[in-house]
Parts: structure tokens; C-alpha cells; sequence
């Protein structure tokens, strides 16, 4: 037996049943590729013929005269989000019956997981989820918004300030910023949330981070040459201003792309988990 209908799988059932006009603008392009080709055509002619350059120009302000840009921006978007919210509606709808199945499994009650989604907390999620999906063109971050409330409701942790945080983050770090952060959770999480981390003097973190620094880059260096090694400090840079690394000490590996040991935050441990998907018991 499912979830008695959500709020996510009401407003998905709404907007499937809405009669929303086809958008026009596909038909104004392709007449607008059939003058610009005329306009070239044209502009070729005058070129062979001995026309001035100051012509050639004249046509052609013609054409995106006659093109009504503003319009098609008006529609495109128009378009652009109702498909990023029927995108995250879906997303989010899927990973939700992942998360009621994984609940269910470990002995939440029905009523306690429709309590959790019909919360004022959820709501305001979905609003903050809205807002950033309009700020995207990849269905890949629109996946990610729907996992980051998806688990934030697995997890009975919707406090809106860190999630409205998550959901600004998920549009503005790249595909490399997340693997970096994969890779410094990985390296960090087992012992920086250990009291007996939590109890060292600030030199001996120091140390023991900078040992696993020095670790991470005899096994990795080769693969940050060149340009990825310049791409890489973008990724750093991206992730601190976010808060999810902080610098520590100075670089463990003379060879290193970054002179900074970064440790990893609690924002950013969340936020990486927040990331992954829902596994369903088997």
C-alpha cells in the first residue's frame, strides 16, 4: 500500500492535467532560419556584386528587426519553466517513494512519513527547490535538488536555513566540485567527527591532516597536470566560498595544485550525503 497522496504527487497530478497551449516558438524559428538564410543568400550576392560593407549591415539589423527576440525570450522561458518544475516535480515524487519505502522498511510509521511531507518545513523546501530550479538548464542539478529534499525528509532534518543553503549550492557548484568533495569525505569524515579529533590541539589536527594530504597526492598528483591541475583550484575556491571546506595548514606536498591542507566542514559533509541517492533495501 503507498503513501496517501503528497503534496508533490498532487501538484504533479495538476500540472499533467493542465491544458497549456503549445508554445509557438518552435514555428517563429524555424521562419526566422528561413529568413536569415535569404538574408545570407542575399548578403552573398551583394558581396559578389561590389555592395558596401555598410549595406550588408542594413540587411541584416532587417532581420533580427524582424525576428521579435523579446518574444521569443518571453515564451522560451515561459517554456523553459514549466519543464524544469515538471522535471523536479518528477524527480523529487520518485525519490520521495524511495525514501517512504526505505522508512517503512526500518519500522517508520505511515502516519509519521505523511506528517513529514505535509509539514509547513517541507513546503517551504519545495518553494526553495522552485526558486533554484529556475536558476538551471541541466536536468542533472534538478536531480540533485530532488535528492537533497528527498533525503532531508529520510533524515527528519528540514530546517530551512541549511536547506535553503544546499538547494543554492546544488546550481552553483560543478560536476568536478562534487567528485573533490567525494574524494575529501572520504579522506576526512572518519575521524574528523570523532571526539577524540574534536579534543586535539589545533597543531596536531594540523598534522594529521596535512599526513593525509600528503597521502592523497603520491596517489593522485598525475592526474592533476596542466589544466586540470588550474581547474582544480577553481573547485577549492567554489567549495569554501560555500562553506563546505576551510583552509588549514600550508601545502603537505611541494608538488601539490594548492598550497592549503582544506578540511572539510560539517555543511559540506551534509551536503555531499544530502547528494546520494536513496537505496531501497533489498
Amino acid at each position: 500500500m503507498g503513501l496517501p497522496e503528497n503534496e508533490v504527487a498532487a501538484d504533479n497530478e495538476r500540472r499533467r492535467m493542465d491544458e497549456i497551449s503549445k508554445s509557438p516558438v518552435g514555428g517563429k524559428i524555424g521562419n526566422a532560419v528561413l529568413v536569415v538564410r535569404s538574408a545570407v543568400a542575399v548578403g552573398s550576392a551583394l558581396v559578389a556584386s561590389g555592395t558596401t560593407s555598410a549595406t550588408g549591415l542594413a540587411i541584416a539589423g532587417g532581420v533580427v528587426g524582424g525576428l521579435g527576440i523579446v518574444d521569443w525570450f518571453r515564451k522560451l522561458g515561459n517554456s523553459k519553466v514549466n519543464e524544469n518544475l515538471e522535471s523536479l516535480g518528477q524527480a523529487t515524487e520518485e525519490a520521495l517513494s524511495r525514501v517512504e519505502y526505505t522508512l517503512r522498511e526500518h519500522g517508520t510509521s505511515i502516519d509519521e512519513i505523511k506528517a513529514r511531507i505535509e509539514s509547513q518545513e517541507f513546503k517551504n523546501g519545495m518553494a526553495s527547490a522552485s526558486l533554484q530550479a529556475l536558476r538551471t538548464t541541466q536536468s542533472d542539478r534538478l536531480k540533485r535538488l530532488a535528492l537533497i529534499l528527498a533525503n532531508s525528509v529520510q533524515e527528519n532534518d528540514l530546517e530551512m536555513e541549511g536547506l535553503d543553503d544546499m538547494m543554492r549550492a546544488v546550481v552553483e557548484v560543478k560536476d568536478a566540485d562534487v567528485v573533490l568533495l567525494g574524494e575529501i569525505c572520504r579522506m576526512q569524515r572518519t575521524f574528523i567527527t570523532t571526539k577524540h579529533w574534536e579534543d586535539k590541539p589545533i597543531n596536531e589536527k594540523w598534522n594529521i591532516l596535512s599526513g593525509y594530504w600528503q597521502k592523497y597526492w603520491d596517489s593522485n598528483l598525475s592526474k592533476y597536470k596542466g589544466y586540470r591541475g588550474t581547474s582544480l583550484i577553481g573547485s577549492f575556491a567554489r567549495l569554501e566560498s560555500l562553506g563546505m571546506i576551510a583552509p588549514g595548514p600550508n601545502r603537505s606536498s611541494v608538488h601539490s595544485p594548492v598550497a592549503t591542507c582544506y578540511l572539510l566542514l560539517p555543511d559540506g559533509k551534509k551536503f555531499y550525503e544530502r547528494l546520494q541517492d536513496i537505496a531501497v533495501p533489498g
